[in-house]
């Protein structure tokens, strides 16, 4: 198996550092943490993932994704215009590809986006496969909530959700006032 470069550089955003991980194929990780904290655990993840790779810093090769988490916090901007490089199942692909087009500002239930890959019993395999989303933020995974309206789990913690959301609604209510 031919080693890839993944590169990986910090992002200090307002919920704390984000390790953020690109290939020459696009993003293929975002992590919670600084990279001292999270490198033993993205080197497991993308060995068990079958990916070869050797971990670089590099901030340059994660400028772009810096600058447009910068002006997503900022809240300039709605969504990302990045390469994206998710690995995981088929399954997990076009759930991830779902939660990539919940509108910025809104929710969808675990039940929603089931509908929405037309596997509406698959409600369990909706929260996995949200659970295990490698991409939080870029690929909005906190937009899903349980369909009592719980901000039910996240891999950041709930008060990193609440935040996301609270930001991402608070300025998709300034873009409509007159």
């Amino acid at each position: 198996m031919e080693k890839q470069v993944i590169y990986y550089g910090e992002f200090q955003s307002p919920i704390g550092p984000l390790t953020l991980f690109a290939s020459s194929n696009g993003v293929s990780r975002l992590d919670f943490g600084c990279p001292e904290d999270v490198l033993p655990a993205a080197e497991t993840w993308y060995k068990k993932h079958h990916v070869n790779a050797d971990l670089v810093f590099n901030s340059d090769m994660i400028e772009s994704v810096v600058l447009q988490l910068e002006e997503y916090f900022s809240g300039k901007r709605r969504s990302f215009d990045l390469q994206l490089d998710p690995i995981g199942t088929i399954f997990q692909q076009k759930v991830w590809k779902n939660l990539s087009e919940i509108p910025y500002g809104e929710t969808r239930s675990y039940r929603d986006v089931a509908v929405g890959i037309s596997a509406p019993k698959a409600v369990r395999a909706i929260g996995s496969a949200n659970n295990r989303n490698p991409i939080p933020i870029i690929v909005p995974c906190h937009r899903v909530i349980g369909s009592n309206g719980a901000l039910v789990g996240y891999a950041g913690g709930v008060t990193k959700k609440e935040y996301l959301l609270s930001l991402e609604q608070q300025h998709a209510m300034h873009a409509m006032l007159p």
